[in-house]
């Protein structure tokens, strides 16, 4: 596939459905904040058209259209494409595991609960970047849609909860489309069950509602902490659907960066 640049894409609502929750915001939250990447099988009229952000991917169009390693490129992502495109997915590489995914919507506004003693709970600003860059790695993907704590951080679209300087647990837009917003959290191991994601993750839905958008979580569907801290906060399931985790290009040296 061809790597397009902002100003060569086709007009977006004609591939994807404009103010979509869950995933499906991540075309509107790239073509907002520049933080993914846009693909297709040729510049002009392209027939398919994919766009990556952090480690997921988006497919549409036509799979016909692309060459047998055409996709290699979207090596270790999760893909969410129509059915048509499995048998191309299969192809181009050596596994393509099925994972169940379940979206939730925001229906019930809930209380901030209460927090312990000695932890302030507050906004995001750009000076919290070290804070959240001082997080574990397995953290990273938190803000891996926003491309590093900075960008996150100064985006003013996250909620912390902090003991001084140090992050005990965090909720942010993952995804920011044009109606939902996809929410993430993340609590330091060693502080988890105190309360502090769901206080954050409230305190977002709120925040989220006074930009006049709606949120949405999605989380897998073995992924009971997740499933209960979404239900805790008022997110009740919308749907259920499934995307791809893909493995090493089928054809060795066919996979690039993406």
């Amino acid at each position: 596939m061809i790597e397009l640049a902002p100003d060569q894409l086709p007009p977006l609502t004609d591939w994807f459905p404009a103010g979509s929750p869950g995933a499906a915001a991540l075309p509107e939250h790239v073509r907002a904040f520049g933080t993914g990447r846009w693909w297709a099988d040729r510049v002009t009229a392209p027939r398919a058209l994919a766009v990556a952000c952090a480690d997921h991917v988006l497919l549409r169009g036509d799979p016909g259209a692309l060459a047998p390693d055409a996709l290699a490129v979207f090596g270790a992502h999760y893909v969410q494409a129509p059915a048509r495109f499995l048998p191309a997915l299969a192809g181009a590489f050596d596994l393509v595991v099925p994972w169940e995914r379940m979206l939730y919507l925001h229906q019930v506004p809930v209380p901030v609960p209460r927090i312990p003693d000695g932890v302030t709970m507050r906004r995001l600003a750009a000076e919290d970047a070290p804070a959240l860059a001082a997080l574990a790695p397995d953290a990273a993907w938190l803000h891996a849609s926003w491309g590093g704590p900075a960008p996150l951080a100064a985006s003013g679209l996250g909620w912390a909860a902090f003991r001084k300087e140090h992050v005990l647990a965090v909720a942010c837009t993952y995804f920011q489309g044009t109606r939902y917003e996809d929410l993430a959290c993340f609590t330091v191991p060693g502080h988890r069950r105190q309360r502090l994601a769901l206080a954050c993750v409230t305190a977002l839905c709120r925040d989220v509602a006074t930009r006049g958008h709606l949120p949405s979580w999605t989380c897998s569907r073995d992924h009971r902490p997740s499933r209960l801290l979404a239900w805790t906060a008022g997110f009740r399931l919308a749907r259920e659907y499934v995307h791809h985790l893909t493995g090493k290009p089928a054809r060795q040296g066919a996979g690039l960066p993406a």
